[in-house]
């Protein structure tokens, strides 16, 4: 039995279990890289952190609309392995390797062009400027790699492999902590970078990566060399890519702007302040991991059993997934609310922009709530291929309403910081019942049994 045909059959808790753990691991290992990622900028300078927190947005930007392709690849190939379809899932697996990193060429050309603009609009100027060009610079140069790691890992979930990934990430984790020292300050032949290191550590460890993601792929017998033609562009599935993945990755877009909007709010209060919500936000991803977990385990399971027509497990799937959320959401909670400042003090000794960081959490651990059902709605619709609310969803909360909150509480009535993130949760929350009860419908709407 394959594992597609488990995936329509076995217990839907365990399935869920067994998709969500890899899944979360990997993820908890991704933040912890961002996070000594942000603990060696720090011994560089405050200013480091700062420029780490903007480049981080602009980078987001890029890098999540070939998440949202890759997301929506992931659900081609789960219909098409759920109808039996092994062909079709075939051509999708060889098309989708090369899509994203082609998109992906394209962005970092804009980038390039572009980023020093974007900095100083963020407010970066003089030696703040020149770092975080440093830093960003050679980011843009692993685009690629990025990108082919996206498509070759959407392929492996779609079959139900989530561990491949998280390998890669405990990995990279591991590899970093050695990597950023010796590029920052250099060792024997190898002159020391600065924060450019830091960057150039992470396109190397994206290049082992790939090596190691290709073979997984390989060996999974989706992808093979007997008909090289696969690989190549086709106007039809590149269609197929572009109705499903960019409602998705769209929403990514207004993600990664709604991230530059939101840093450019913040930093009317101060670099330090940046540095602040930098250092919470990287804490504030290690409790939302399961959550993100869970939305991978959704988009598979519900991909495959929708192309199956076994509409009953892709209303349990969703349920279950729901109800573990908000169970894990309740604990992350009570953690950062015991440990929080414990935490984000071990980033950086400035009172104020301990203080800053702190802050955040005390009001943004309450949105984990909505997180839960916006990720697990926003699977579900890409699973049963209804993306395009996704984008209206995700520019709303991302753009429209964030720009709306800060314009009034931060630039109109000049309030302090922590009001501007209590009106960032009223806004959350309005997406994610929005985005709940729109999900509800389109369920109805194919007959599938209410969640």
């Amino acid at each position: 039995m394959n594992k597609s045909q488990n995936l329509t059959k076995d217990d839907i808790p365990t399935l869920i279990k067994q998709l969500t753990i890899p899944a979360s691991t990997g993820m908890f290992f991704n933040t912890m890289y961002n996070v000594v990622d942000t603990f060696y900028a720090g011994v560089i300078s405050t200013k480091a952190i700062s420029a780490l927190s903007l480049s981080f947005m602009l980078f987001f930007m890029i890098i999540g609309l070939g998440y949202g392709f890759a997301s929506a690849i992931t659900a081609l190939i789960g219909n098409s392995l759920g109808k039996n379809k092994k062909l079709l899932a075939s051509i999708y697996a060889h098309k989708g390797i090369l899509f994203i990193p082609l998109v992906g060429m394209f962005l970092m050309i804009i980038g390039f062009l572009y980023a020093k603009d974007m900095f100083i609009l963020l407010g970066a100027k003089d030696d703040y400027l020149q770092i975080c060009l440093d830093y960003i610079y050679m980011i843009f140069g692993g685009i690629p790699f990025f990108m082919l790691n996206y498509s070759l890992n959407s392929i492996l979930v779609a079959t139900g492999d989530t561990k491949s990934y998280r390998n890669t990430l405990i990995f990279g984790f591991f590899a970093n902590l050695i990597l950023n020292p010796l590029f920052i300050h250099g060792f024997l032949f190898i002159p020391a970078m600065g924060i450019s290191g830091i960057a150039f550590a992470t396109v190397l460890i994206q290049i082992i990566n790939m090596l190691y993601l290709f073979r997984k792929v390989l060996k999974t017998k989706m992808v093979h060399f007997l008909k090289p033609r696969y690989f190549l562009p086709q106007k039809k599935i590149y269609k197929d890519f572009l109705v499903h993945g960019l409602p998705s990755s769209l929403n990514m877009l207004t993600m990664g702007i709604g991230s530059i909007l939101l840093t450019y709010f913040v930093t009317k209060y101060g670099y330090k302040a940046v540095a602040g919500y930098g250092i919470g936000f990287r804490v504030e991803q290690i409790m939302l991991l399961p959550a993100l977990g869970l939305s991978t385990a959704v988009l598979t399971l519900v991909s495959n059993n929708f192309g199956a027509k076994k509409y009953d497990r892709v209303s349990q799937t969703i349920y279950k997934a729901l109800k573990y959320g908000f169970i894990i959401c309740t604990f992350g909670v009570a953690f950062l609310y015991i440990f929080g400042e414990l935490i984000v003090s071990q980033f950086d000794k400035d009172k104020e922009v301990i203080s800053y960081a702190t802050g955040y959490l005390a009001i943004e651990v309450w949105i984990f709530y909505a997180f839960v059902t916006l990720f697990i709605c926003v699977s579900t619709l890409q699973a049963i291929k209804k993306p395009k609310m996704i984008f209206w969803i995700g520019l709303y909360r991302q753009i429209v309403a964030k720009y709306f909150v800060g314009y009034i509480i931060v630039i109109y009535f000049a309030l302090d910081l922590k009001y501007f993130w209590m009106g960032t949760l009223v806004m959350i929350y309005s997406a994610a019942i929005f985005a709940f009860l729109y999900t509800k419908n389109e369920l109805k709407k194919l007959n599938i049994p209410d969640i």
